[in-house]
């Protein structure tokens, strides 16, 4: 009996699939394990593969589209195995029916005769002008007996297509909008921020740090670290010591972690997903450097296994490098807070009786209020804003 090829789950929040390429095709030989199509997720792109031996026999889903999980995409059995309903799937007996050429409808159409149509005077000549020119003949004011259209009321009159459709620079026709289908990453980042900013009573905190010394340590370091990387260390160690801010919210407790795993915010093509640095309180700034920017790399390619961008404690979204000073994110549940890091300015600031410029960064927290309080939060800044301005034990 044949087997069929369903579109797993292949991500825990995985509700439906885009089946972006059959890497097999109908007639192959497949064995357990193997490789049959590539499906995009809710947040990456995931390998389908065989659950059984034999030949792909048919094929259900076509390139690009979109099933829900759990739907029969493909069959795997003996060549010329019957599938349900009782036909065979032999690769050599299924054809594609040829598909009628589809032309693209044109930019102006002429409006379907209607009675009225047949109400409006006006010449033969003048009928046959209006239609060539694409002219609506109840538009125009006819000079002719009891106000019959005639030919020289047609020269030079306007078209539909010069009246109703707007043309680009190169003359091609401008449509007034463009309906583009929502990616699976897409989807899932609308449902994601309506769970979140919608039922999380969010409030936020924000401080502005001094970031000399670290720049002027970041600069005595031999190997290459950014400061998105000590930012993500500072974050770790102070949630080390504020254990309320390293939490979950549940549905009937608060989940209290030992673990510091932070979620880095990545803007990837289409949305954002958040690779995680597991253990990053206990990881050194060159490691959290290399880890941070192979996964950013790999998400990027959309090549994230789902264990590596889920379980994050906490979070940290920077979008310095694109100069906005200050912001708030939103925080990302089951998590209770998210930081929103700001860009690096050069700013005047007093020092005793001077002025001095020094380079400076605003940190935004966003806090679930179900889980930490106001003063709960300022804590948790004042300790990550100590770190990061006397940075040196933290590069230890």
């Amino acid at each position: 009996m044949a087997t069929k090829v369903h579109m797993e789950a292949l991500s825990p929040t995985m509700e439906e699939g885009r089946l972006v390429k059959w890497l097999k095709k109908e007639g192959d030989a497949v064995k357990t394990g193997d490789t049959l199509a590539e499906v995009e997720t809710d947040k990456a792109v995931m390998e389908l593969v065989a659950r059984a031996d034999g030949q792909l026999i048919k094929v259900l889903v076509p390139e690009g589209s979109t099933v829900p999980v759990g739907n029969v995409v493909a069959y795997i059995g003996a060549p010329g195995e019957r599938i349900d309903g009782g036909s065979t799937a032999a690769p050599a007996a299924q054809k594609s029916a040829p598909v009628p050429e589809q032309r693209a409808p044109s930019a102006v159409r002429s409006a379907p005769e209607t009675p009225d149509d047949t109400r409006v005077k006006a010449s033969p000549l003048a009928k046959r002008m209006a239609k060539d020119a694409g002219v609506d003949l109840k538009r125009v004011q006819g000079s002719g007996p009891g106000g019959r259209v005639v030919k020289r009321d047609l020269e030079g009159a306007p078209s539909v297509a010069a009246v109703e459709v707007p043309r680009t620079a190169h003359g091609a026709p401008r449509t007034p909008f463009e309906d583009v289908p929502l990616t699976q990453i897409r989807k899932t980042i609308a449902k994601r921020l309506a769970a979140s900013i919608g039922p999380i009573p969010h409030f936020f905190l924000t401080t502005e740090v001094d970031m000399e010394r670290a720049a002027e340590a970041r600069s005595a370091l031999e190997v290459k670290v950014s400061f998105n990387d000590i930012v993500i260390k500072a974050v770790a160690l102070a949630l080390t010591k504020h254990r309320a801010c390293n939490a979950w919210f549940q549905e009937d407790h608060i989940r209290y972690w030992n673990e510091v795993h932070i979620g880095m915010a990545v803007a990837v093509e289409d949305g954002l997903i958040t690779p995680v640095i597991r253990d990053a309180d206990r990881k050194s700034l060159v490691q959290i450097g290399a880890e941070s920017r192979e996964m950013a790399e790999r998400a990027r390619n959309r090549r994230l296994k789902p264990e590596e961008y889920t379980g994050a404690s906490f979070s940290v979204s920077n979008l310095g490098m694109f100069d906005i000073d200050q912001f708030t994110a939103v925080i990302n549940p089951p998590e209770s807070g998210i930081v929103a890091i700001g860009s690096i300015v050069a700013k005047a600031v007093p020092e005793g009786d001077r002025v001095v410029v020094r380079r400076r960064m605003r940190v935004t927290m966003s806090c679930d209020h179900r889980v930490i309080d106001g003063a709960t939060g300022a804590q948790f800044l004042k300790t990550l804003k100590q770190m990061l301005e006397n940075p040196l034990a933290m590069l230890l």
